[in-house]
């Protein structure tokens, strides 16, 4: 049956596989299959846990082929044209630490510039996207030169994802077609990310995850549209200059400056601990913010978003050291008074603690924002029901189109002063759609009612 599909048929199924030992199975099918599986345009190789182990133990070793030679062995029979290559360690072997390790081996060191050597200059005219996910404890004390190679073989790259590695950016080339770069828990040798600026101009997605090496590093790209940064040292500065750059999400630690031109980002979600000075350049066109800050109080939060106005989705959260703005003013109402134009309002347990905390020393004030917005989500811990509810409701009264109300009580909160406070809700507010969940640290937040 098989044997009489079209070997066009054949090579299609066979490449809507993602994983090419799952392809290597196909051979055993039907010669069609066999055949058809050379002819496939990518490769993805992992080493698992399983082999891993199996190549440590002493009775088992023997019988494993090195994954170097495993890889270079499918690459060489590949009878197609590769565009996507992928290689790595499996997920899991991240937890391998160094007292686990007795030699110095480098089996899985796959950013060694010999081991790249000896098949990418084969494949690298039609290359369209590649992936190297390294073993850390065999990479992260030997400095690869990696990207110069790649940068000057590849002339068609678009995709570069390299994760667990110390690269160099020595001999780094020009690459005009790259588009989408993704560097995770890297040491890169380039504090000031200049070399990245230079070689990769047109990027349009970057993606820079527990990147180690950097001082004061500046991204400026004329073309990127999507940004994800999560600082994983304290650099001196930050300093970010994109024109186009639409969606981005910033995690940093205690920064002295933060700079951030970018006039046409909609989206940008911000976790900061502490920073000595945030400036936003003509950012007058956030849409979707969504903070989580250390320490806040209302006048840093002026100065930082001041000119946002034109925000319309606000998600807040308030972590760490609550105690320095328990005894803050600092309501719903001050809240909205920086952001006027809110229509959803999502707060997290810190924000909302504060915020309560607030409404019991003073109440709550009217004003424009009030008035606006029309969604309420918040993660909350019920101390005291009818303080809680007392708040619920002054929010209530003075949202005159507050009319859709989602609230995540804690899962160590009793069932039922959770069950009072709901039945309280929907009693007092019939006009509301009321949404109720459970939510815990770490845990995804799991929804009881729907509202309907």
């Amino acid at each position: 049956m098989m044997e009489e599909l079209p070997a066009s048929l054949l090579v299609e199924i066979v490449s809507r596989l993602t994983d090419t030992t799952d392809v290597a199975r196909c051979r055993a099918v039907s010669k069609g299959l066999n055949a058809a599986s050379y002819e496939v345009r990518w490769l993805n190789v992992v080493c698992s846990m399983s082999r891993y182990l199996k190549s440590r133990s002493p009775e088992t070793k023997h019988l494993v082929t090195p994954f170097k030679t495993v890889f270079s062995h499918l690459v060489f029979r590949s009878t197609s044209t590769l565009d996507s290559v992928s290689l790595g360690v499996d997920r899991a072997l991240g937890g391998v630490s160094f007292d686990d390790v007795e030699d110095e081996s480098d089996d899985l060191y796959l950013t060694d510039m010999n081991f790249i050597r000896e098949w990418l200059p084969s494949i690298s005219h039609a290359l369209k996207s590649f992936s190297v996910s390294d073993f850390w404890v065999q990479s992260c004390w030997r400095r690869s030169e990696a990207l110069s190679l790649i940068s000057s073989t590849c002339h068609n790259l678009g995709k570069l994802v390299v994760r667990n590695a110390w690269l160099s950016v020595d001999g780094l080339c020009l690459m005009p077609t790259l588009r989408h770069l993704t560097l995770e828990f890297v040491r890169l040798d380039d504090e000031d990310l200049s070399r990245i600026n230079a070689c990769f101009p047109n990027l349009t997605q970057l993606s820079l995850i527990g990147v180690g090496g950097l001082k004061e590093p500046k991204i400026n790209f004329l073309h990127l549209t999507t940004c994800q940064w999560s600082v994983s040292n304290a650099p001196l500065s930050l300093i970010i200059c994109a024109p186009c750059l639409v969606d981005f999400d910033l995690r940093c630690i205690k920064p002295k400056l933060v700079v951030l031109e970018a006039p046409s980002l909609s989206n940008f979600n911000l976790s900061l601990e502490n920073t000595d000075e945030l400036r936003l350049k003509n950012c007058a066109n956030i849409q979707c913010l969504q903070l989580s800050v250390e320490c806040l109080s209302l006048g840093f939060l002026f100065t930082m978003f001041r000119h946002c106005s034109t925000v319309k989705r606000l998600t807040l959260d308030l972590v760490g050291r609550r105690k320095q703005v328990d005894a803050a003013v600092f309501g719903i109402d001050t809240l909205l008074g920086c952001f006027p134009n809110i229509t959803c309002l999502s707060l997290g347990p810190g924000a909302w603690h504060v915020m309560e905390n607030s409404f019991r020393r003073g109440g709550l004030a009217d004003g424009i924002g009030m008035k606006m917005i029309k969604q309420l989500i918040a993660h909350l811990v019920v101390h005291e029901v009818e303080g809680t509810l007392a708040f619920i409701s002054s929010v209530l009264d003075k949202s005159t189109q507050l009319c859709d109300v989602s609230l995540l009580i804690h899962r160590d909160v009793d069932s039922y002063v959770a069950g009072g406070l709901i039945s309280s809700c929907r009693s007092k507010f019939p006009r509301v759609r009321w949404r109720w969940g459970i939510w815990k640290e770490g845990i995804k937040d799991t929804w009881v009612s729907d509202g309907t």
